[in-house]
């Protein structure tokens, strides 16, 4: 509930409580289906490799200056792969975690996750990996089974699958994932997400609806049996019905998406591109639209709350906007007369 109540605050005076940070256009990985190097991922024929980023201390002090000004509740670092920035971050992490913010950094654990990140407050790392090691190690190369159970070591990560149509074909592939992860000691949860395509698209890795059905029925099974796998009822039903489109979603609605040039804009949300509402499958978006079917007392649901600060909160920006137009303009103004 405190979490909810600083969100409210944050959107109320024109903020968007949550920021997603592509910190790097680099990546040692070339997985399929990925959808960041996706052509369609910034529109406008701009492309994650073809943007300019930054390294080193203008990197540092940029990123923190960004943080400054957006003052999010909670940080998303994604990629390319963040850790191709570990130097970088390992000034950028503490920083973060003296400020306050949660942080939840996204990776493939190609390289040794810093041993002194599992000391620092507030910080969530996530390992992407995708389903049992043939699979994975195929995919994923060179960042496979063997050397991200080297480079966890030591560490409590969140383990991260996105499932895929080639995984739902084969009975008991689910279990079997949940049941090796869950046995390792350096991993502190399970995520499972559902691929979610972009309109239009025919690809392998697209789930039918019966593959949806599906998958949500074996997740609520291994739920009781398998602890490590937080996924509750209440995002699985989200999963089940996911928002028609970005407006409708709270996850794109109260997060703030920018590219490895630090500016360039993501949107509707972290996925970019025309992703398919009616498909999503994002675990950040199912948790987030499960906390809106709660209901507050009288009734209303925590939803519609949000949806009514984020219209006074764009008003606050845009009149913030306005005036400070208007001061910019005002020396302008006495100088011609």
């Amino acid at each position: 509930m405190e979490g909810i109540l600083r969100a409210w605050h944050a959107i109320l005076v024109g903020r968007q409580p949550c920021l997603s940070v592509e910190i790097t256009r680099e990546c040692p990985l070339s997985c399929p289906g990925c959808y960041a190097y996706n052509t369609e991922h910034l529109g406008d024929r701009i492309t994650l490799r073809t943007l300019s980023d930054y390294r080193g201390d203008e990197l540092v002090n940029r990123l923190l200056e960004l943080v400054r000004v957006e003052r999010p509740l909670h940080l998303s670092i994604v990629g390319g792969e963040p850790l191709v920035r570990y130097r970088e971050l390992n000034s950028i992490l503490p920083e973060l975690a003296r400020m306050g913010i949660h942080v939840q950094l996204v990776t493939s654990a190609v390289r040794p996750i810093p041993t002194e990140w599992a000391s620092i407050p507030r910080l969530r790392v996530a390992v992407s990996i995708d389903g049992l090691q043939p699979e994975h190690d195929a995919r994923r190369k060179p960042a496979t089974y063997d050397r991200i159970l080297r480079h966890i070591a030591g560490q409590h990560v969140t383990v991260h699958c996105t499932v895929t149509r080639q995984q739902v074909r084969r009975e008991g592939y689910l279990e079997e994932f949940v049941r090796f992860w869950s046995a390792v000691a350096d991993v502190e949860s399970i995520w499972i997400s559902l691929y979610t395509p972009q309109i239009g698209e025919i690809s392998d890795e697209r789930l039918r609806p019966a593959d949806r059905e599906q998958v949500v029925a074996e997740l609520d099974a291994l739920r009781p049996r398998y602890p490590k796998l937080d996924v509750g009822p209440e995002v699985l039903a989200a999963m089940k019905s996911p928002p028609r489109s970005p407006s409708e979603c709270i996850f794109a609605q109260v997060t703030r998406c920018v590219s490895a040039d630090l500016r360039q804009p993501i949107t509707p949300c972290q996925l970019g591109g025309h992703p398919d509402c009616s498909n999503c499958g994002c675990m950040a978006s199912a948790g987030l639209n499960a906390v809106g079917r709660h209901r507050l007392p009288g009734g209303v649901p925590v939803s519609a709350v949000f949806v009514w600060s984020g219209k006074v909160g764009a008003l606050v920006r845009r009149l913030r906007t306005t005036a400070a137009d208007a001061a910019a303009a005002q020396p302008q103004e006495s100088t011609a007369r």
